[in-house]
């Protein structure tokens, strides 16, 4: 018999130093030109800042504090975490026998073969406890814990990415709102004006220096302003409505500033690409599904190597009530198996092809993410790039476009070369510019928020 066990044990010891399963090494996928034209070596990232201390406007710093707290997306992402750790922590007792227990009383009523001619019935007074052990000799017990690992940690990456997500959403339509209130007060303030131009065309036409056509037209240019008012009211209710579902509250109004008193931070860096790895949520998940699909594979291999389990049993059984807990009722068994598939009409084969093609799938997935991550970040920085350039010479066109307003103002009434079509068109395009360089400091802001979101900021550290 011990001859037996130690022939069993060097077999098992033989078997399990046979590497089925393969290790896991992480895609090297990174290099230095994944930023377009950013060769910069620092390691310094914006990513690494808090969002309280990245954003500063305590009104911002409220709604998104909000969302975090009572976001429904959010919730149900915490909820997906808690699902993946109910599984995990399954896969750390596959390790452990399965241990089983059951009580019966069975009343049979027998034929008169099976009782001998001499008993017609009987009853059977059965308990039972029973266990089975899945010796992991190829590692799939393992590859399976693992993969059940790495999918706990794939959720916690989920629920970073929707934090990152709603972080910069709200920031997003905070400025929009911010926007849309500097849009407003600059169009109300021109209508003002239209108005007083109206007044002012009158007076011309009582003094015959403009005709009925000037004054018309002056009235048409206030009802022009007059009607984008409306517009950008809706606007700003509808921005404050989706912040309100972003922080899951009913509609109402949001508390902010002025886009004026927003300063832009000027002193910025993306870091190198190989930390989006570190930083970027997203990209965390893509890798972390390749890791799942990489030892799920090693489970499919398992397959085609034998099974072996270890089974027993203990308890009583008796026919008679009064003998059920004794020494002859007792009885035990314990057993070893080794199955091995044969043929399985090519189940396993389609296994393991199935799985090498997920995995493949999932290591193309995981290199596009990265590839996204970078242009994300290259477009942010372009784009704030060029909303400063935008800027600069919007500065300088608004401050032409006033002066023509004010000079063909002045000829329009000591010249007869002018008439109130010139002033029309200053008046036009001097309102586009002025609307204009407020879209461009917001732009500033939208391609500073997408590319802390695009490096990896906005979750927790």
């Amino acid at each position: 018999m011990k001859k037996i066990i130690l022939l069993i044990s060097f077999s098992l010891f033989l078997l399990s130093s046979c590497h089925i399963t393969k290790e896991y090494n992480q895609i090297n996928v990174y290099n230095d030109s994944l930023y377009r034209d950013s060769f910069g070596n620092d390691t310094n990232t914006i990513a690494n800042i808090p969002w309280q201390e990245f954003f500063i406007d305590e009104n911002l710093q409220a709604l998104i504090q909000k969302a975090l707290s009572q976001n429904l997306d959010l919730k149900m992402a915490i909820e997906r975490i808690n699902v993946a750790n109910a599984y995990f922590k399954q896969s750390k007792l596959a390790f452990l026998p399965d241990l089983n227990s059951s009580v019966s009383v069975r009343q049979s009523k027998l034929a008169f073969p099976q009782g001998f001619g001499l008993i017609n019935s009987s009853t059977q007074y059965d308990l039972i406890i029973s266990s089975s052990w899945e010796l992991d000799i190829w590692g799939k017990l393992k590859s399976s814990k693992k993969a059940a690992l790495a999918n706990l940690l794939k959720t916690e990456a989920a629920k970073r990415a929707v934090q990152s997500q709603l972080v910069s959403e709200v920031a997003f339509y905070y400025y929009q709102l911010l926007s849309l209130d500097n849009q407003l007060e600059i169009l109300e303030k021109t209508l003002e004006n239209r108005k007083l131009d109206v007044s002012a065309m009158k007076d011309l036409k009582a003094s015959n220096i403009v005709n009925g056509a000037a004054v018309v037209q002056s009235e048409a240019n206030q009802y022009s302003v007059e009607v984008a008012i409306p517009d950008v009211k809706r606007l700003i209710k509808e921005t404050e409505n989706m912040l309100s579902f972003l922080i899951a509250s009913p509609s109402e109004t949001v508390n902010r500033k002025s886009l004026g008193d927003e300063a832009i931070p000027q002193e910025l860096s993306v870091g190198i690409p190989a930390q989006l790895l570190k930083y970027r949520p997203d990209v965390q998940a893509a890798e972390l599904e390749f890791r799942i699909a990489f030892e799920q594979t090693n489970v499919a291999r398992t397959a085609f190597y034998p099974n072996i389990n270890i089974t027993g049993s203990a308890g009583f059984s008796s026919l008679d009530f009064s003998k059920w807990f004794t020494a002859d009722g007792l009885f035990a068994n314990i057993m070893g198996g080794l199955t091995q598939p044969i043929f399985n009409k090519g189940m396993n084969k389609a296994n393991l092809s199935s799985a090498e093609a997920n995995q493949e799938i999932a290591s193309h997935n995981f290199k596009k993410s990265v590839l996204i991550a970078g242009q994300e970040v290259s477009n942010a920085l372009y784009a704030m790039e060029t909303a400063k350039e935008k800027e600069s010479s919007r500065i300088k066109q608004i401050e032409s476009l006033t002066k023509a307003v004010d000079f063909t103002k002045e000829l329009l009434k000591y010249s007869e070369t002018t008439n109130y079509t010139d002033v029309l068109t200053s008046e036009q395009n001097l309102l586009n510019a002025e609307l204009g360089i407020v879209n461009d400091r917001v732009e500033q802001w939208i391609a500073l928020i997408y590319l802390y979101k695009a490096t990896g900021g906005g979750v927790e550290k």
